[in-house]
């Protein structure tokens, strides 16, 4: 196997103020953007200090946190080794922006979609299993709002979130709470997540969440489960727009 030195060029650094953080990030993108792929060794300290500008205590504690975020596999006498994708841990806020921010097929969309859905489907019929009717009042009034804020968009956007996040709290899931917040409130932040607009959004969006709303009312667990998990799945079809294909060569 050829020494990493040998078979990878670093880019040129960006300048950060804090540079042990700028360390970790640079490291995290080159890792998720696949310039530095799976089982690939890690320039040595050296070239690293060097690199960035900082002690080579700095790259010791850096590629630490690389290790704790489950990015690379440190072994004694071989090296710093990029780890396969299973193993990094993707809830960490910086893997989960880096992976966000350069989704260019949206693939990490499409998956995250999927796993959003599974998890606000479970907490939308674990609300209708054993809501109480002040919890009813709360999730009519959230979608209450958003009928009343359908003509003005950052307005209606914002209700929603707060739609969706009631339901989890209601849910009593802590753990599925906090997975799916991390994910939707990150999702949240991403342009490629809003995708296009499409014709009568407000409504179709409305309609969505009174079917949700009215399964909770009927304590209709596996209707509330379909209601929340249709509405996350198809809303996000009607919004994704197609990445930019290949061009063949010529």
């Amino acid at each position: 196997m050829m020494a990493a030195s040998d078979t990878f060029a670093l880019p040129p650094r960006r300048r950060a103020e804090r540079l042990s953080v700028a360390v970790v990030s640079e490291l995290v993108e080159l890792i998720v953007t696949g310039q530095l792929t799976e089982n690939e060794l890690l320039p040595p300290e050296g070239p690293l200090s060097e690199h960035f500008g900082v002690s080579r205590t700095v790259i010791r504690e850096s590629v630490k946190r690389l290790e704790e975020k489950g990015l690379v596999i440190v072994t004694q006498g071989r090296g710093t080794q990029v780890a396969r994708s299973g193993s990094w841990n993707m809830l960490d806020p910086l893997v989960l922006s880096a992976l966000i921010d350069n989704d260019e097929s949206l693939g990490i969309l499409d998956e995250l979609t999927i796993v959003r859905g599974n998890l606000e489907s479970a907490m939308a019929g674990a609300m209708a299993g054993r809501r109480t009717t002040e919890e009813l009042t709360r999730i009519e009034h959230a979608l209450q709002v958003m009928r009343d804020s359908q003509h003005e968009s950052d307005s209606f956007r914002q209700a929603d979130v707060v739609f969706h996040l009631t339901v989890m709290e209601l849910s009593r899931n802590h753990l599925a709470e906090n997975i799916a917040k991390r994910l939707y409130l990150r999702a949240l932040e991403s342009k490629r997540f809003h995708g296009l607009g499409y014709e009568n959004a407000f409504q179709s969006t409305i309609d969505e969440h009174a079917a949700v709303v009215d399964a909770i009312a009927r304590q209709d667990v596996d209707a509330a489960e379909q209601a929340m998990r249709h509405h996350i799945l198809t809303s996000w079809q009607r919004r994704r727009f197609e990445p930019p294909r290949e061009q063949p060569e010529t």
